[in-house]
């Protein structure tokens, strides 16, 4: 009667996600849910019922404060990610993010196979981002930057500097007015919802298939990777095992 064997993989702990990343990506988590929450308040705002809610509460004004201090803390936060995909380690660079090559393509085919239609075939192993997570993330950077030029130029209209209408105030112009810029900013707000529901369900689901640290990796920045797919992925020479 034959036994089962599990192979025995030597394992690797590699620092993939610098700090200035880690704090990127937990600050980003924070302000977004704050954007979304008092977003959805803008959107449909309470109703004034007396005089005192008026000029003592000032619900939606402490709504309105907090979501444009989030506002500024997402687009500070986002120009930092810019800078960091040029001077951070090769995991944040932006050549992770962009695909120019049919390597990546390929990559991408074979992770949606695998995440997405749940296909049979041999599980994907990457360090950093897999092709397709880079991907997303591409389109992420894309719809951040959407959310500030359609959140800049709403406020243009309302903001009392002399210098902000001046600096986007073509913005609703090129969207076609008021409305179709607050209904821009309000489905970009969706995509935020949607990516943050598959993001999470992602993470705990490669946690659990790969038991690599997928988790605990944007908390201390370690990674458990396999000795041969560490190579493989670096170029690295047998000689060169630790």
């Amino acid at each position: 009667m034959a036994t089962k064997t599990s192979s025995i993989h030597q394992l690797r702990r590699v620092y993939v996600w610098e700090q200035p990343v880690r704090i990127y990506h937990w600050l980003n988590a924070l302000v977004i849910l704050a954007l979304i929450g008092t977003g959805f308040f803008i959107a449909n705002p309470l109703a004034i019922q007396s005089g005192k809610e008026a000029s003592q509460m000032f619900i939606m004004g402490w709504v309105r404060m907090i979501h444009f201090i989030a506002a500024y803390v997402f687009f500070f936060n986002f120009l930092f990610r810019i800078y960091w995909g040029f001077v951070g380690n090769k995991y944040a660079n932006w050549k992770n993010f962009i695909p120019t090559t049919r390597r990546y393509f390929k990559e991408m085919w074979h992770v949606f196979k695998m995440d997405i239609l749940m296909l049979k075939g041999k599980e994907h192993m990457s360090v950093g981002h897999n092709a397709m997570a880079g991907f997303i993330y591409f389109f992420t950077f894309i719809a951040f930057l959407i959310q500030c030029i359609t959140g800049f130029g709403l406020y243009a209209s309302m903001s009392t500097s002399w210098w902000f209408p001046k600096l986007f105030k073509w913005v609703p112009a090129m969207f076609g007015g008021d409305i179709w810029l607050r209904q821009v900013h309000h489905l970009t707000t969706w995509f935020f919802i949607l990516f943050t529901i598959i993001h999470v369900y992602l993470v705990f689901y490669h946690d659990y298939v790969e038991g690599r640290g997928e988790m605990s990796s944007m908390g201390g920045g370690w990674k458990f990777i396999e000795e041969e797919v560490f190579e493989k992925k670096e170029d690295l020479p047998n000689a060169q095992k630790s």
